[in-house]
């Protein structure tokens, strides 16, 4: 052994496990990411700090610094000793109903409450593989948006209550889940007749996505909203959130099929021969060996762009239809709640965080767990 590797051999271990190990590897590797971390540091010891004073400590709830309750923007502390400038959380509590069912009749509010919980229920079989009983409840997941049309809207004995009273997280949870469930079907017909070998399906396929991709959302909101009751058969009409709907779902399946057929693309051409030498109809191969695979690695994608619609579900306020942010909106246009905005605009925000993030962990779960972005093999 030489005298250098004797040196090499006698210099100590540098930690790579535990906190020390994570510190060095993840925030000071080198001089660059150091000078970066503390950048990063001190921009938080700036915002945080005073961000948790306005948003907490010097913030009002249900009740003013006095004891009284609070009923408008007067009673706030923030309106009443300025300099304090603490969050007036008021709004949020006194115009909490209306964030979450809009104008949904109180008497009834037990309806989408008990959507809520069915929608936990539907979903949950899907996202965990090892939900008790996992097999009977996918066939619950399959009838749960009939259910819940008929909780929400009425019939069979239950009150009718108009779209129109519908409106805040309600309006949103409908747009979003809806949007992306029917949204993912359609995007898979699309991929599969794009690629198709038969030139009238291809033309078809590629002329509606290629359409859809080219118009802003906001068109076709506005399309679905103003031009296509004039398309219908005489007698016919369309609820305008259902309009809204059918106008998100055609754009997130356009999107989504374009994320689906890269997948596509993705798989070697030898799995495709090989499927059909062993004999595999072209619907058996899509469904047992190609879709599968093309599936699972474009689900990084096929959640961003879930949760980009999830997002834009807030422009059907232009169209007159009242979400989440919508409410808000009205809110705010109450002459009682006027300058108070900032705490709509950060109370929209952390909902839509909650629902953003965990959608986005789901993913992060579901790469690790089918090893997404291994090599797929060779042709």
């Amino acid at each position: 052994m030489t005298s250098e590797n004797f040196s090499e051999f006698r210099k100590p271990p540098i930690a790579t496990t535990g906190l020390l190990g994570w510190l060095r590897m993840n925030l000071f590797s080198n001089w660059f990411n150091a000078i970066l971390t503390f950048l990063v540091i001190y921009f938080l010891y700036q915002i945080v700090p005073s961000f948790f004073n306005w948003a907490v400590f010097s913030a009002d709830f249900t009740h003013n610094y006095l004891g009284e309750r609070i009923i408008d923007r007067t009673f706030c502390t923030r309106v009443m000793e300025p300099e304090l400038g603490g969050a007036c959380w008021a709004i949020i509590f006194v115009r909490f109903y209306q964030f979450i069912y809009g104008f949904y009749p109180v008497e009834e509010v037990w309806r989408v409450n008990v959507v809520y919980l069915l929608l936990v229920v539907a979903v949950a079989p899907l996202l965990i593989e090892k939900f008790p009983k996992r097999k009977h409840f996918l066939y619950f997941t399959f009838i749960f948006p009939i259910i819940a049309y008929f909780l929400l809207a009425g019939g069979f004995g239950l009150a009718h209550v108009s779209t129109k009273d519908w409106g805040g997280l309600l309006v949103t949870l409908v747009l979003g889940c809806t949007g992306i469930a029917v949204a993912f079907p359609l995007g898979i017909v699309l991929a599969l007749g794009r690629r198709s070998n038969l030139p009238v399906i291809s033309m078809v396929c590629t002329l509606f996505i290629e359409f859809i991709r080219g118009v802003p959302l906001i068109t076709l909101l506005f399309f679905g909203m103003v031009m296509l009751p004039l398309f219908l058969p005489e007698g016919i009409t369309l609820d305008g959130l259902v309009r809204c709907l059918i106008a998100v779902t055609l754009f997130q399946g356009a999107y989504m099929a374009e994320v689906i057929r890269g997948g596509l693309q993705a798989i070697p051409q030898g799995q495709y021969e090989a499927a059909q030498s062993v004999g595999l109809s072209y619907w058996q191969l899509n469904r047992k060996i190609i879709l599968p695979q093309a599936i699972r690695i474009t689900i990084p994608s096929i959640v961003n762009t879930s949760i980009g619609l999830f997002k834009d579900t807030t422009l059907v306020l232009i169209v007159g239809q009242l979400d989440l942010l919508g409410i808000g909106r009205a809110v705010l246009a109450a002459q009682t709640w006027m300058g108070l905005s900032i705490e709509v605009y950060v109370f929209v925000a952390i909902v839509f965080i909650i629902f953003t993030f965990s959608m986005s962990r789901y993913s992060l779960y579901l790469e690790k767990k089918l090893k997404t972005g291994i090599n797929m093999g060779a042709d």
